[in-house]
């Protein structure tokens, strides 16, 4: 008896005959339809056979096996209907969709308004950009025709230049002093002492991580602007010589004005300035030989004006103001 048979016979009954269903069951290459028999052609079952066992005992060899892998689901996908197990059943997506963002958030007058300030600076950009390299460029067609507007546009608080990149950059230490005429409550004249105005800047830098702007450069920026646009007797060498006259002036009474110089019901009448410059010694290992003796420029007496003192007053708070009281200049 072969393996196969062997098979055949462990899963045949006792009273069947070789060659049954049970046979064909047991051989995977022999798989007939399960077709539900007729009752008329169906022999009556013995009931002392046991192939008649009560279905309903679970005792019996007959009975349907809930675990058996034959026995159909009623509930399982595959006793369901052909086609609605074929055709997905989705479900409404209950979340919103995305929400507006940015400028569609915004109600359409919003936008509008949003949309020219966003056209206005492009062009003031465009327009700044452009004057500053046409400053900066060297002399052609358009600087020779529109100069003056270049010039308005650029100086004083745009102007270019290339010194720290000059092969011989600056090598002096310029201060720039000042003092003022008041006329006090009382309608006395008096004259005060010299502010070192320089010396003022450089203590409000030493030792702060983040000087401002206008402690660095802005009196310095205005001296040499002046300086560049006047000659030793102080008058005017190009048509910018009044505007930086304007400019340094109004500087230095803005910055008395932060000191107090005018003192409570005091107002400052008339300022003067001067320069003191000295040069910066050589190195060490340098055989150049610079004069140590200082330099002084004094310039005449203001008239300080009614926009000057309130281009001073809008300025009061001092942005950036770092130290109080004043800091006396020598009279060398």
């Amino acid at each position: 008896m072969d393996a196969n048979d062997e098979v055949s016979n462990a899963r045949r009954g006792p009273d069947e005959p070789e060659g049954s269903d049970s046979a064909s069951e047991a051989d995977p290459q022999v798989r007939p339809s399960r077709q539900t028999p007729d009752p008329a052609s169906s022999p009556a079952p013995d009931p002392a056979s046991p192939s008649a066992a009560d279905p309903t005992d679970p005792a019996s060899p007959s009975a349907p096996d809930a675990a058996s892998p034959s026995a159909p689901d009623p509930a399982s996908p595959s006793t369901a209907d052909p086609g609605a197990a074929s055709t997905p059943v989705t479900a409404p997506d209950p979340s919103p969709g995305p929400a507006a963002s940015g400028m569609a958030a915004l109600t359409l007058p919003y936008q509008i308004a949003v949309a020219l300030v966003l056209a206005v600076v492009a062009v003031v950009t465009c327009v700044h950009l452009g004057l500053v390299f046409l400053h900066i460029a060297p002399s052609n067609t358009l600087t020779k025709q529109h100069g003056r507007a270049v010039d308005e546009w650029v100086y004083p608080e745009f102007e270019q230049n290339w010194k720290l990149f000059a092969p011989n950059p600056l090598q002096q230490n310029i201060a720039v002093q000042a003092r003022a005429e008041v006329r006090t409550a009382d309608g006395e004249t008096r004259e005060t002492g010299w502010y070192d105005l320089s010396a003022l800047d450089g203590a409000a830098i030493d030792r702060n991580p983040v000087p401002s702007h206008t402690q660095q450069n802005e009196l310095r920026r205005a001296w040499d602007f002046y300086v560049a646009t006047h000659d030793n007797d102080h008058r005017a060498t190009t048509s910018r010589g009044d505007l930086s006259e304007r400019y340094v002036r109004r500087i230095v009474v803005m910055r008395l004005d932060r000191e107090r110089a005018g003192e409570p019901g005091g107002v400052i009448e008339r300022i003067q300035l001067r320069s003191r410059t000295t040069n910066v010694p050589a190195p060490e290992w340098s055989e150049e030989k610079v004069s140590d003796k200082p330099v002084v420029r004094e310039l005449p007496w203001w008239q300080v004006t009614d926009d000057d003192r309130t281009d001073a007053a809008a300025n009061a708070g001092g942005v950036g103001r770092a130290t109080t009281g004043r800091t006396e200049a020598s009279a060398e």
